[in-house]
């Protein structure tokens, strides 16, 4: 998640190959399907069981990358661009379109990575996404490696699944949202109008594994906020609203061109309360994540539980939005 600071960085454009992320079609896309439980298409699956165990490898690599590289995955490192080629090689290799958005903020080269998985109604995309960078202080692992590697492997449980809902699935992890949400507003910003109207929704993820964590789910678009409250409901879990992040994440960029949004959040430097704690177990008096933008945002820095649940929620958002 961002800093909260004033002003923002503005990003210069160097696009590569943006067929797919400004044009109608996507290469072997399918027609709308049929009503769910109607004779030509049967009801969908329900969304698989996402392994927390898969998502915490990615994080592992996420910390070895950083490790490698300075100690951070930040905007125009190395490290940066060293994580977009491990998430961008694991879609390659499970059948999904990827589309490398270049451009520069603050004198540096970011990118964008989009990844399409073939099939669906491309008037109709659902996306999900996360930002890919950390601080340049630390490897960001909660901020923001936990969300980026629970949409990496929901899209790779949409691959094992071959899930083919009505809607066309579009995946993304950002680049320079710490600077000012550079990349998510580029890519919004060089949206035609047409293209921005075929997106349904937008689900964002940025901090869901604080290692003392809350439950908050965003308040904007009315469906979307109902498919996470529903599902924590399911589990027993008790939702509050998300305020604390609030137009400091991807999801701003989307919301402001009139696109539905909705995410998750766990928390970040704002101090839990004794009635949070009574209902989600943690530690009152203490921030939801201690190591917030600092060096000791690593894989210890992660409250598995919450990982798993946000993870699973958002692979039941995925499956539940796109029909």
């Amino acid at each position: 998640m961002k800093l909260s600071v004033p002003g923002r960085a503005t990003a210069t454009a160097v696009v590569a190959a943006v067929s797919l992320l400004t044009g109608g079609s996507i290469a072997g896309a399918a027609p709308a399907a049929g009503p769910a439980g109607s004779a030509a298409e049967p009801a969908l699956a329900a969304a698989p069981d996402i392994p927390v165990a898969n998502v915490k490898a990615h994080l592992t690599q996420l910390q070895s990358i950083a490790t490698a590289n300075g100690g951070n995955r930040a905007h125009g490192r190395a490290g940066y661009k060293a994580s977009l080629d491990y998430v961008k090689a694991k879609l390659d290799a499970a059948g999904y379109t990827t589309t490398i958005q270049q451009f520069t903020s603050s004198g540096r080269v970011g990118y964008n990575l989009i990844a399409d998985w073939p099939g669906g109604d491309t008037s109709r995309v659902l996306m999900a996404g996360s930002h890919l960078d950390s601080v340049s202080s630390g490897a960001g692992i909660n901020d923001n490696g936990s969300g980026s590697a629970a949409v990496l492997e929901t899209a790779l449980a949409v691959a094992r699944a071959g899930h083919q809902p009505a809607k066309h699935l579009r995946f993304a992890w950002w680049g320079a949202e710490e600077l000012g949400l550079v990349g998510s507003r580029y890519y919004v910003n060089n949206l035609s109008s047409a293209n921005r109207a075929r997106i349904s929704g937008y689900l964002n993820f940025d901090m869901i594994g604080s290692p003392n964590p809350g439950y908050f789910v965003y308040d904007d678009d009315p469906a979307i906020e109902k498919t996470f409250k529903d599902y924590f409901t399911g589990l027993g879990v008790p939702t509050e609203i998300e305020t604390e992040g609030d137009g400091r994440s991807d999801h701003a960029p989307f919301k402001s061109a009139g696109v539905p949004v909705g995410g998750l959040f766990t928390g970040a430097s704002r101090t839990k309360s004794a009635a949070q704690a009574a209902k989600w177990g943690g530690t009152a008096g203490q921030a939801f994540d201690r190591c917030y933008h600092s060096s000791c945002d690593t894989t210890a820095n992660i409250n598995d539980t919450a990982l798993n649940r946000n993870s699973d929620a958002l692979a039941h958002a995925v499956w539940e939005l796109s029909e």
